[in-house]
């Protein structure tokens, strides 16, 4: 039995609305599907400049979150993986005070916290980030990994412009961003 969940860009060629997406999930989770109705969002839901996703990431973010619920990013910069995003389900992962929130991405009702350690922060402030997915496992700790893909990063320099407009605005640290 297929369950459906969101409507794709796609169009139906006779009626033109809008082709259905449908997942069949691997394993069904305790309560449903209740979890998209009842997620709690921050106060600061705002879309993020600092970080995105491709449509490929967005597609399997979506399909994750049927999966294990609610889910968040990290990047930790340390060893193994420590450049490549993890995904994990949020209420496994424990945000440190010194992670910075570089914001929320995905699509609308989706949305999921995209967090960095500070120290790799560091390296990356110049860049605008956009999480991508590729074929092949990365670190067998994010929840991709049994789909036999892995999320990467591809980035790009902020223009002079972009910079100085986020510089101004100060990072939120920590889980109580």
């Amino acid at each position: 039995q297929r369950i459906f969940l969101f409507p794709t860009s796609q169009r139906n060629s006779v009626s033109s609305k809008p082709k259905m997406k449908y997942f069949e999930p691997a394993r069904s989770k305790p309560g449903g599907l209740d979890f998209l109705e009842s997620r709690v969002k921050d106060v600061n839901n705002t879309r993020s400049e600092r970080v995105d996703l491709t449509p490929a990431a967005n597609e399997l973010l979506k399909k994750l979150i049927v999966l294990h619920g609610p889910l968040m990013f990290h990047q930790s910069g340390g060893c193994c993986d420590g450049s490549a995003p993890m995904c994990y389900p949020r209420s496994e992962f424990k945000v440190g005070q010194s992670d910075v929130f570089l914001g929320w991405i995905g699509e609308s009702g989706l949305e999921t916290p995209f967090y960095m350690s500070g120290s790799q922060y560091e390296y990356w402030k110049h860049t605008h980030l956009t999480v991508d997915v590729v074929p092949g496992r990365g670190s067998g700790f994010s929840v991709e990994a049994p789909e036999g893909v892995r999320f990467l990063i591809r980035s790009r320099l902020f223009t002079d412009d972009e910079y100085h407009r986020l510089e101004a605005t100060p990072i939120p640290s920590g889980q109580n961003h």
